[in-house]
């Protein structure tokens, strides 16, 4: 099975949730992880990755370059571009790479035909390393400025799908970015279903919301865990929309510090202090996943 971890709004602990699972389900299962956060991947920390074995550049981001000895230095793609990214520096009319979206406007209004090209840049690497716990992680990072975040996480899947094949592994777990952008459709395009995690604040709440419309549109079955469950004891409005939405409660995770002390030693947290109460909560948690949802 291919599995999303998804929670729309950030720092609710999806990834510290992830990495515990992951922690729990290794010894049964035979487990990729990927971590589909393009612009913050933090999956690797979390498990303990320090070097990379295999890196691959994803080439595919556009931006404009202007040709300095055919240019009449009139100014328009200046005035035209729609994000500023043009400058005169020394005289000459530059491109700031880290602004452009490759829009072409400029080489559009540009009076001289051929001045203005867009040309192919790197838009950021996709890597894999196998963890101490005896599973692989694809991970990606986004270079600065570039777009086609997606697209990395789709490179992400693919290669992980192919680890699959190759080393016989059975289930995808793959921990999204925050939000409902292009990184999360990538994520959730082509689960089997997404695991929800929400905190219960009514920003959590909204968050989680959005990105379920978007496992809604892709017509998967979604599942919540709840976390930081006594943070906010008379907050109940996360817990009766679930209800009234039929996503079923796997468990809920009370606010604990053993988290943030695994978070520095770079461990899972049930494998830091596995005599927590976050820890025993979340091992009630992966039985469930294992019964319900792995079969």
């Amino acid at each position: 099975m291919q599995v999303a971890i998804a929670s729309g709004k950030g720092g609710v602990g999806k990834s510290t949730v992830t990495a515990s699972l992951l922690y729990l389900l290794k010894d049964e299962y035979r487990l990729v992880a990927v971590d589909a956060d393009a612009d913050a991947p933090n999956l690797g920390l979390l498990l303990g990755v320090g070097e990379w074995e295999e890196e691959r550049e994803l080439i595919g981001a556009k931006v404009a370059r202007i040709n300095a000895e055919s240019c009449v230095r009139c100014g328009i793609c200046a005035e035209r571009c729609p994000y500023d990214c043009i400058k005169v520096i020394d005289g000459d009319y530059v491109v700031n790479e880290l602004t452009c979206e490759g829009c072409n406007v400029c080489g559009l209004v540009c009076p001289v035909p051929g001045t203005i090209t867009l040309e192919e840049v790197r838009s950021g690497i996709v890597r894999k390393a196998m963890t101490r716990y005896g599973f692989p992680l694809v991970s990606a990072q986004l270079d600065v400025g570039r777009p086609e975040s997606g697209k990395l996480v789709t490179k992400e899947k693919e290669w992980a799908k192919s680890l699959m094949r190759e080393l016989g592994l059975e289930h995808m777990i793959v921990d999204s970015a925050a939000g409902i952008g292009c990184q999360v459709i990538a994520s959730v395009g082509g689960a089997d279903l997404t695991i929800l995690v929400a905190e219960p604040t009514p920003a959590s709440l909204s968050d989680v919301q959005r990105v379920y419309r978007v496992v809604q549109h892709f017509r998967q079955p979604a599942h919540l865990i709840i976390n930081k469950a006594d943070l906010n004891p008379g907050f109940t409005a996360l817990r009766e929309w679930a209800e009234a939405e039929g996503i079923p409660i796997l468990g809920e995770i009370p606010y604990d510090r053993a988290i943030p002390e695994s978070m520095g030693m770079l461990k899972p947290f049930v494998e830091a202090f596995p005599d927590s109460k976050a820890a025993d909560a979340m091992r009630a948690i992966a039985e469930r996943v294992k019964e319900e949802i792995l079969g």
